[in-house]
């Protein structure tokens, strides 16, 4: 069971429509704002929320909205992919309130469906791996490790789930099923091309994109399947620097390890298994777990977070 997420912040012009375990989702009001009444855009807000073990943290990361914001629009002009942008600056909308880590979005109507790819096997592609040596059952060959690169990238879709619980993986036969077999053939294309510019970029830097989760839905005005959502993120993707690859152990990554490590450690006290919350990060938790978010974005950006 996740934690309570903190109240949405008020904005004008808009209207709070959802909240998820970071962002914050508006609609536009009736009247006030650029977009005022229109029915076809929504707001979306990166917030300083992180999660770990399906619980919303009371204690925040200060600049993580931005941070994930500003490598998603980097992203999204690297990648040659229809995708929901509208207006990212507030000069063309975004409210002043929340600049640098909004973005007004198409309102598509969104797959029921996680998109992921992955290039090397880990996390929950490893524990079926071990007990099956399949991943969604996709087989693989003999003798795969914890971080072992794949011959070629693979599309492992899950259905997701409610906020909370756990995204399922499911085969690609269940996916069609789902979806339809035009579109599940379409969303699988779009992700392996996603990943593979993706890995190309990050390599290049020094950085390998293990795997990433995408989303999609289809724009009501022209029935083309768009990018939504962050794309590429710490959040959404496991990025390792290439320098410290070793296969046969779990690799460090660009997210939020060190706070699921303190959580899981005796330093914590808390007991996973319980129905009691986790407790507030220490500082020093906090600032590593900044420092590797913005690390990221800066080898990937080539610029400096500011």
């Amino acid at each position: 069971m996740t934690s309570a997420i903190p109240a949405a912040p008020a904005l004008p012009g808009w209207t709070h429509l959802y909240s998820g375990k970071v962002r914050d989702l508006y609609q536009p009001a009736s009247t006030g704002g650029p977009f005022a009444g229109r029915n076809d855009v929504v707001l979306v807000v990166a917030s300083d929320r992180i999660s770990a073990y399906d619980h919303i943290l009371r204690t925040e990361i200060p600049d993580k909205g931005r941070i994930l914001t500003g490598l998603s629009l980097w992203w999204f002009e690297q990648l040659n992919v229809p995708n929901h942008l509208v207006a990212t600056t507030v000069e063309d909308g975004v409210p002043a309130a929340v600049a640098g880590r909004a973005m007004v979005c198409k309102k598509l109507e969104m797959f029921p469906i996680e998109c992921i790819a992955r290039g090397y096997l880990t996390g929950s592609g490893l524990i079926e791996y071990r007990a099956s040596q399949t991943v969604c059952s996709l087989p693989l060959p003999t003798g795969l490790e914890d971080g072992s690169r794949l011959e070629s990238a693979i599309f492992t879709p899950s259905a997701k789930a409610e906020v909370g619980e756990h995204d399922e993986n499911i085969s690609f036969a269940q996916m069609v099923g789902t979806v339809g077999e035009h579109s599940a053939e379409a969303l699988r294309t779009l992700t392996l091309e996603i990943y593979s510019r993706a890995e190309e970029i990050a390599r290049e830097r020094g950085i390998i994109l293990a795997d990433t989760k995408v989303e999609f839905g289809t724009d009501p005005a022209t029935g083309v399947i768009t990018l939504g959502d962050e794309v590429l993120t710490p959040d959404s993707s496991r990025f390792w620097d290439a320098e410290l690859w070793a296969p046969g152990q779990a690799q460090p990554s660009f997210d939020k390890q060190y706070v699921r490590d303190w959580l899981a450690s005796p330093a914590s006290g808390w007991d996973r298994a319980s129905d009691t919350p986790p407790p507030a990060l220490p500082a020093d938790v906090v600032e590593r777990t900044r420092a590797r978010y913005v690390e990221a974005f800066e080898r990937l950006t080539g610029t400096t977070f500011v």
